[in-house]
């Protein structure tokens, strides 16, 4: 991969990176992979897919995403018709993911911190997706029950809370400890996960969630579709 730009934010120097023959690009901030997208804008992480899946899959219309990175989830979304808004703490991730990664420009974009913003808003969303973070880390405050409780209220009646979770192993314990903390919120928690694989990406999900299923390929990149497609796969529901 050739890099084509990098720059210090104030969350940290982040990277772009284009593969010469395909075009696909990689956002890389603090050394870890944050976005990757084809040539047209899709992801080519499983997670971002199967984050895409559920929310097509909740029928939401409005959704309000915290964490940007490159915005492919959000690209994806407002293909599919969703009215999305990012809130991210770096206002260069906007720019960088409507430059390399063809974030629509009408996409609502806000520079602020999630739990401040959702401390000031006042509209209710069909769905909120976190996917925020600090290196491999989710920031403290917004795994906390008390983020949770601030979510709460900015979803609609039906609406749907989603959280990408990071695990390095089965003994990453970080899934757990969010739905715990989301169950501080709402009395019904799921957890989406592919026990047995390192490196992998859990979602932990919240409200309207019950009649949720594993989700599959909707939107398939110009590459990786079928190893996208055989992650996806491999994701099931924990038992309750």
């Amino acid at each position: 991969m050739v890099l084509v730009e990098d720059c210090d934010s104030g969350s940290g120097a982040v990277a772009i990176y284009r593969r010469r023959v395909t075009g696909a690009v990689l956002y890389d901030q603090l050394g870890c992979s944050q976005s990757e997208a084809d040539c047209n804008g899709v992801s080519l992480a499983s997670y971002i897919h199967a984050l895409f899946g559920l929310v097509l899959q909740a029928r939401a219309r409005d959704v309000l995403m915290i964490g940007c990175g490159g915005g492919t989830l959000a690209t994806m979304l407002a293909r599919a018709g969703s009215n999305v808004t990012i809130v991210d703490i770096n206002p260069d991730a906007f720019a960088l993911a409507r430059r390399y990664f063809s974030l629509p420009h009408d996409v609502a974009c806000h520079p602020a911190d999630g739990a401040a913003y959702l401390a000031e808003e006042t509209r209710r969303f069909d769905a909120i997706v976190l996917d925020a973070y600090q290196g491999d880390l989710i920031p403290d405050h917004l795994r906390t029950p008390d983020f949770f409780r601030l979510a709460k209220p900015r979803l609609a009646e039906r609406g749907a809370f989603f959280a990408n979770v990071h695990l390095a192993s089965d003994d990453d314990r970080m899934a757990d400890a969010v739905t715990q903390s989301m169950a501080e919120a709402w009395s019904r928690v799921r957890l989406l996960d592919a026990p047995g694989w390192l490196n992998r990406n859990a979602i932990a999900m919240a409200g309207d969630v019950s009649g949720l299923t594993p989700p599959v390929l909707h939107m398939w990149p110009t590459e990786a579709s079928e190893q996208i497609a055989f992650e996806l796969g491999t994701l099931r529901f924990r038992p309750e």
